[in-house]
This record gives C-alpha cells, sequence and structure tokens, in this order.
C-alpha cells in the first residue's frame, strides 16, 4: 500500500495517466502496465473486442458520410416517416446529430488507443466503453441496414458525391496513414521476430501503397480545362421557394422571382368542381389548417373538395409551427405575417404570375379520383385553364404528362414537350420531345451531351445541395429544380472546380509529402 501511495505521489507522467485515464478508466500508474514494442499490445480478451472498436470506427464513419450527404434529400426522408406516422419531425436532422456525436465518440477512443500503443502502453478498455461500442456498432449497421432496404437510390446519391469529394477524401486518408506511422514503426522495427515485423508492416504498406496510387482511377466533372465549362444551369423553384415561403402558395412563388429564379415548379390537382389549384399531397393535412374547418374530412382527398371549400383554408400556419427543412433561416417578422395569410393558389393565378415575369412553368399533374367529374376531361380541363383562361405564353410551359401528348401537342404545339425518364433519341424526336426531366440521381455527362447534340436538353430534380448543383453544372445540365434557389443563385462558378494540372499538384505534392514524413518517422 505504501509503495502505491509513493508511486501516486511521485507520478511524472500526466499524459499517459490522461490517455490511461479516459481509455481505461486507469488514472494510477500502478494500475498500468507497459508492452514492449513488437509485443502484443494487449491480453487476449482484449486482443479479441479491439476489432470491433475498429469495426465500430469504420461503420460509423460511413453512415456518418452517407447521411451528411444525403442532406439533400432530407426533407423527402421526412415527408416519407411524415405518410407513415401521421405527425411532421425533423427525424433528419436528430440522425445527424447522432450519427456525429457517436463518431464522434468512437473516434476519441481510436485517437486515445492509438496514443497508448504509441507511447508503449498495454491497451484495456473500460466496460462501459465497450458497451458504448457495441452501442455505436449496432446503430451505423441498423441505419446502413434501413436505408438500404427502404431508400436504397440513396447509395447512388453516395457515388455520386465521390466525384466532388473523391480528391479531398484521398488528402484525408494520407493524413490518417502519416499518423498511424508512429505506433506501427515503433512496434514493427522492434520486434523480435522477422514474422512479427512483416505482419504489422506488410498491410500498412499495401494500403498506403494502394493510396498513392488511387489518384489514377479517378474522375470528375469538375476537373477540367480552363474555357470548357458550360454555362451555369438555369434555376427552376420547387413549389417555389419552399425553404422561404409555405410550398406551392403565392409567397413562395414570388421569392422564387425575387431572388431570380429562372422557372417556376408546382403540383396540379382539380377540385371537384372543376377548378385546377397547387397541392402536392392527396390529403390537405400536412399544409394546411383542415383539422380546425373540417375536423372531419382530414383524410379526404383532396380532388374531392369544391373551390369553395378550399378558399376557407390557411396554407401558410403549417409552415411556422413545422418547420419543413432541417437548415432553415429565420424569417422576417413581415415575412412571417405574410405566411400566415397564404391561401391555396389557384393555377389561373399561378400561371398569371409566371408569364407576368416570363418565367418557365413545369407541373405534375394529378389525375382525380374514382367518381370525380373531371377525371376522364382532366386533360382538357387543364389545356383550357392554360390556353384560354390564363393565355400564358405557349412556350414558356414545359408539358411533362404523358398522357394524350399528341392530343396536346396538336392542340398547343408551342409547349416545350418535356418527358421524365431516359429514351433513345429517336423515339424522343419523333415524340417531339425537347426536354428531360430527371431525377439527379441519373446525371450522366455523357447523356448529357449526347442528348444536347439531338437539341434536347436536361432539368434535374430535385438539387438543393451547392456540392450536387455544381456537379450538375461541370455535367453539363441546362436547368436544374431546387428547394433553394437563393442560395444556388450566389454561386458564381461551381465548387471544388480545377485544371488537371492543378489536380495532379495536389496529387503529386501530398505523395511526396506524406513519403517523407512516413520514412522520417521510421527512421528515427
Amino acid at each position: 500500500v505504501v509503495r502505491r501511495r509513493l508511486l501516486q505521489r511521485y507520478e511524472h507522467q500526466p499524459f499517459i495517466s490522461c490517455l490511461a485515464g479516459f481509455y481505461s478508466c486507469r488514472w494510477k500508474r500502478y494500475q498500468r502496465q507497459r508492452t514492449e514494442p513488437g509485443k502484443c499490445c494487449c491480453k487476449t480478451r482484449e486482443c479479441l473486442f479491439f476489432p470491433l472498436l475498429i469495426g465500430a470506427f469504420c461503420f460509423s464513419l460511413v453512415f456518418l458520410y452517407m447521411w451528411g450527404e444525403g442532406k439533400n434529400d432530407y426533407n423527402n426522408f421526412d415527408w416519407y416517416n411524415y405518410g407513415n406516422l401521421g405527425f411532421w419531425f425533423l427525424w433528419s436532422l436528430v440522425i445527424l446529430i447522432v450519427a456525429a456525436v457517436f463518431f464522434s465518440y468512437i473516434s476519441l477512443l481510436m485517437v486515445l488507443a492509438m496514443c497508448l500503443l504509441a507511447e508503449g502502453q498495454q491497451l484495456y478498455l473500460h466496460w462501459s466503453h465497450k458497451i458504448g461500442t457495441f452501442v455505436v456498432l449496432g446503430f451505423s449497421i441498423a441505419c446502413l441496414f434501413a436505408l438500404t432496404l427502404l431508400w436504397g437510390d440513396h447509395w447512388k446519391t453516395v457515388r455520386l458525391s465521390f466525384q466532388i469529394t473523391a480528391p479531398y477524401l484521398h488528402i484525408g486518408a494520407i493524413a490518417i496513414m502519416v499518423l498511424l506511422s508512429w505506433p506501427v514503426a515503433l512496434h514493427a522495427i522492434r520486434a523480435d521476430k522477422k514474422v512479427i515485423q512483416v505482419v504489422i508492416i506488410g498491410p500498412y504498406v499495401a494500403i498506403l501503397l494502394f493510396l498513392f496510387l488511387i489518384p489514377l482511377g479517378m474522375y470528375s466533372p469538375c476537373i477540367r480545362e480552363m474555357g470548357t465549362l458550360g454555362p451555369k444551369p438555369a434555376l427552376i423553384g420547387h413549389r417555389g421557394a419552399p425553404m422561404l415561403a409555405p410550398e406551392n402558395t403565392e409567397m413562395s412563388f414570388q421569392k422564387t422571382i425575387e431572388h431570380g429564379g429562372d422557372g417556376l415548379e408546382t403540383d396540379v390537382t382539380i377540385s371537384y368542381d372543376g377548378i385546377p389549384f397547387l397541392m402536392h399531397d392527396n390529403t390537405l393535412k400536412r399544409t394546411t389548417n383542415i383539422k380546425d374547418i373540417y375536423p372531419n374530412d382530414t383524410d379526404k382527398n383532396a380532388a374531392l373538395f369544391t373551390w369553395d371549400a378550399l378558399e376557407k383554408l390557411n396554407a401558410g400556419t403549417w409552415f411556422l409551427k413545422d418547420k419543413p427543412f432541417s437548415f432553415m433561416g429565420s424569417l422576417s417578422e413581415a415575412d412571417k405575417k405574410q405566411a400566415m395569410n397564404q391561401s391555396i393558389y389557384k393555377l389561373t393565378s399561378f400561371l398569371h404570375l409566371a408569364d407576368s415575369h416570363n418565367k418557365l412553368v413545369i407541373f405534375d399533374l394529378y389525375r382525380p379520383p374514382e367518381k370525380h367529374p373531371y377525371r376522364n376531361v382532366w386533360i382538357n380541363r387543364i389545356l383550357a385553364v392554360i390556353l384560354h383562361e390564363s393565355k400564358i405564353k405557349p412556350h414558356l410551359v414545359l408539358w411533362l404528362n404523358n398522357n394524350l401528348r399528341s392530343f396536346v401537342h396538336a392542340a398547343a404545339p408551342e409547349f416545350q414537350q418535356t418527358t421524365g425518364s431516359k429514351a433513345p433519341i429517336e423515339d424522343l424526336l419523333k415524340n417531339n420531345i425537347v426536354k428531360l426531366n430527371l431525377v439527379y440521381t441519373d446525371m450522366s455527362s455523357e447523356d448529357i451531351r449526347k442528348y444536347a447534340e439531338a437539341n434536347i436538353t436536361t432539368n434535374l430534380y430535385v438539387v438543393n445541395e451547392p456540392w450536387l448543383f455544381s456537379l450538375a453544372w461541370c455535367s453539363g445540365a441546362h436547368s436544374v429544380t431546387t428547394n433553394a434557389v437563393h442560395l444556388l443563385k450566389n454561386l458564381s462558378q461551381p465548387l471544388f472546380l480545377m485544371t488537371p494540372q492543378q489536380y495532379n499538384i495536389m496529387w503529386i505534392l501530398t505523395d511526396i509529402i506524406s513519403l517523407l514524413l512516413i520514412s522520417l518517422i521510421f527512421a528515427l
């Protein structure tokens, strides 16, 4: 007991004490054991658990990257949960915060472990951290599995993100390898058996060589020669400016126009008495106060209401109560007051607004349900509103619906016929298609170029994040549908744009500097 007290009293290793204390809860010197370089760093039980710690780090990193890059579609994720749970909540933001906290926690444990190894200390992870490791590992695997099962297309977004982030991820990976070189060198060079040296150094060198050479296989449309970048894509407001105002309302479209949007996108439903109006959902629950006005009709299809009934609903108060986007800015008092007074918007009013500001319009048309008076004449009714009631300039209309396309083209030959899927150029030209409206995960610079040569332009939807807009710009997209006109309008050039020469310099300098640092560490 006296010896232990003396050791505590004359402890002169505060750094190691902190490392071991946070990692193992062994704050006192007599509780710790050193290990000789080249020998096993921990006991058998700890050796079996350490790979789980590494696995938790890897899985949490993959999930955090995947979910972080999925920010573009957070609104879709929250909307999906709203449809299943019946109430609105920003689940996407909660998951992001939890993923970031878990990754930070497991990264700290990894850093502590590497530092302890570099100081020649035996590893012993405290039982509470072992439980935490299992929690992080289980959470990350469960989330990855659930997203793959329910939202498999999101992996396409991750693959697209690599075209932007790969050069910078490469630098980060090289930096991690440089940091790992110290414990690797310490334990490998002083090992008493060559077999142990090979086991330690072999995988490290193999991974390092892979990272040195992987840029040879990288591709990014934003790495291009000067002067080859096309014009900035036009910006079409998705349901207006839904980050600044209630979606599909007059205020929302006015905000898009104020921020320099080039077009307006919306969704059109026909009321029971034949008045086309703007509404995305099948019901009115999410974007109106129907629970207060018609509490017994909350699940009723929006198209089964008459226009007189729809006019009594408020379409803006929900926006202030349930924030639809995770990273919305705060509204001014004037904007709050204006939002609270929004009502359901008629198609004729929408077209008048677009025509007066010379903006393109594109809309999804929803066929009325069974037993609706306009179910079989809905296309005719929409055409009547466009051509006779609103009298918008026909060339501003991007006609997306495939029903009766030849009839529509005959009635309004100046409409820009648009389709929502890729097809052979011959078929598109035969159907008078001049624009493709594609989900952004179908982005391909080669296809965009091929269609452009046949005078068929490409619009990508829904593009909100600057990195994704930059990729669309570099890929040659002619326009994008976005919730963030106010943000993307400020981009003067694509993010991460560089010439091949600049990238080669960055790649070669990174490899040379890291190789020199690693060689120096091994030499010491």
